[in-house]
């Protein structure tokens, strides 16, 4: 039997085309590129502003079910679809995100794809790339730096420092740094405060660089940060520092998109990167748009399940770019589907077609979570070499029954040939009548309402009841201007309920610690939405709630689940000494 090599073997054993050749392909000459080496470039905005006016390419959205540690393979099957539609001699440009070093060393690990569907070079794109996550670092790290210095040197904005919302962040794992002490070591250091790190990607400078039109849109969603409140409870925005236009020079290349090629040649934009169970899960607005422009066919993606990204996609990302996918394909494994249906992950060797009939109750949840949205859906099957005949067959047969196109999906063993059926399957969804734009809510409705709608319908919660300092929240969060915008859930990606234990698709809403809880009134967490072209006085993307849920029964099938707010975590503040 032939040696089945790794994913970095595979990667290292192709020839690349120098990203010049890549980038021809799209209609882009050697000055639109800004080099880094050989094999990577930057794309000027004077080539993004020429490509504009070309006509746009069809969108596919690529989702997946809820993950599980079986991994479902969705970033492999974005790629593999992209180089099977150009294997079928269609023009198609692949949009993902960058990864993180956090996960890249971490459980998940790289975030390249796999096998013979990868983006390359992938060392060069798992580690530091182009440098954009260090960028954002240093643009989120230097408004820190300047909120503490700030006090320090007078405090004339009276910024009450109990309630100094702003964290820095780093791009790695460290479990000792979420919560810290700064400014200690005496009166030069400042006034000692307890503060917090977070993972880069979680910045809402990541937030801002995948939602903005061009460096001064940038700059202007940077200023419009809300980092802390003052004594008498109000907003204080980076702005009001006059630290904005520092941020932008450090990103000015950062907002410029990443062109790539995966290991079949195709032309590939990879850029930005937030989380979906925390932000909106979606690569930048500039590259999607600018995928449509390159190629007849654009293939993108959304992190984690389509109860997340998916929905983040079609909710928040699709209203401020004005796009809408043509079709969506939804990634799932037989593998997976079994773990949902209750198998062992040792065991998942093993042929169990009970449990995978029990398990499509989650596939087909993000089924009816697509079609909420009115877009056409075909279910890949990412197959693994322990899938038998039997399981591909009755997977087959559910997703039929269900009334749902479905395709096998050979992309990680065959690159692009492997994903021939998937690729006919979706060029048949996309020769359908493109219907109008279906948000989930009107961006207009209470945060209540919205809330509620995404609870019920997506995650399949029975409602949502506001108790205690909630109601206060939400009035102030009114009165702030923060509540006609777009809602953004933080929640595990491993189960549609808040408890990453519960599998099954309606699965109760169990309950998330306090502690755990944190609602950001400013565009830290919770900003405007610009529909239409209409500019509203905050401007990145939604109202981040991490919402505690009470479990009345725990039986997943009858139980009745509430959601609940739980105290506030940022009370009235007393007179400060400052």
């Amino acid at each position: 039997m032939a040696k089945v090599l790794s994913d970095i073997e595979i990667a290292q054993q192709t020839k690349l085309e120098p990203i010049t050749a890549i980038a021809k392909q799209v209609g882009l000459t050697d000055d639109d590129l800004e080099l880094y080496g050989k094999y990577k470039a930057k794309i000027s905005f004077d080539a993004i502003k020429r490509l504009s006016k070309n006509e746009d390419g069809k969108l596919v959205l690529v989702t997946a079910i809820t993950p599980t540690p079986a991994g479902e393979g969705k970033t492999l099957t974005t790629i593999g679809l992209a180089q099977a539609l150009n294997y079928m001699g269609h023009k198609a440009v692949v949009a993902l995100r960058e990864p993180s070093l956090g996960p890249v060393f971490g459980i998940k690990g790289g975030a390249a794809g796999g096998g013979y569907s990868q983006v390359l070079p992938m060392e060069d794109i798992n580690l530091h790339f182009t440098g954009d996550m260090h960028a954002i670092t240093a643009a989120n790290n230097l408004l820190a730096a300047a909120i503490d210095n700030h006090v320090h040197q007078g405090n004339a904005l009276r910024i009450d420092v109990r309630r100094i919302i702003w964290k820095r962040v780093m791009d790695m794992n460290d479990r000792a740094l979420r919560n810290v002490v700064v400014g200690m070591g005496g009166k030069v250091c400042g006034f000692p405060r307890e503060d917090h790190f977070m993972i880069t990607v979680a910045s809402e400078i990541m937030a801002a660089l995948c939602l903005a039109s061009d460096l001064m849109d940038l700059k202007k969603r940077m200023g419009d940060i809300t980092v802390a409140y003052d004594l008498d409870g109000n907003l204080v925005k980076a702005r009001q520092l006059g630290v904005e236009g520092a941020m932008a020079i450090l990103m000015k290349d950062a907002i410029k998109p990443n062109l790539v090629q995966t290991i079949e040649h195709t032309p590939a934009l990879v850029h930005g990167g937030p989380f979906a169970n925390i932000a909106h899960g979606c690569n930048s607005v500039v590259a999607t748009k600018l995928a449509m422009k390159m190629g007849d066919i654009a293939v993108t993606e959304a992190g984690f399940g389509a109860d997340l990204g998916a929905e983040k996609f079609m909710d928040i990302k699709c209203r401020f770019a004005g796009i809408k996918p043509d079709a969506v394909v939804i990634v799932a494994t037989v593998r997976a589907l079994k773990m949902h249906g209750g198998v062992d992950k040792k065991n998942l060797q093993e042929e169990n077609v009970e449990a995978l009939k029990k398990g499509f109750a989650n596939l087909a949840k993000h089924i009816e979570n697509m079609r909420l949205f009115d877009v056409p859906v075909v279910v890949g099957i990412n197959k693994f070499i322990s899938d038998t005949d039997e399981e591909i067959a009755t997977l087959r047969k559910l997703c039929e029954d269900y009334g749902v196109e479905v395709a096998l999906n050979n992309c990680w063993a065959e690159g692009g040939k492997g994903g021939v059926e998937m690729g006919e399957k979706v060029l048949k969804l996309l020769q359908q009548p493109k219907t109008p734009y279906k948000p989930l809510y009107d961006v207009n409705a209470s945060i209540p309402e919205k809330l509620e709608t995404i609870v019920k319908k997506v995650y399949g919660g029975d409602g949502v009841l506001f108790e205690g300092n909630a109601q206060k929240q939400i009035k102030e969060l009114e009165a702030f201007g923060l509540d006609k915008m777009p809602i953004c859930v933080a929640k595990t990606q491993y189960s549609l309920s808040d408890n990453p234990a519960l599998r099954l698709h309606r699965c109760g809403l169990h309950r998330l610690p306090d502690e755990q809880y944190h609602d950001h009134a400013g565009p830290a967490e919770s900003t405007g939405c610009q529909p239409h072209g209409h500019r509203r006085k905050w401007r990145h993307y939604g109202i981040v709630l991490r919402w505690i849920l009470h479990n009345s029964n725990p039986c997943p099938s009858t139980g009745s689940w509430k959601s609940r707010l739980p105290r506030n975590p940022f009370p009235a503040a007393a007179a400060s000494p400052l």
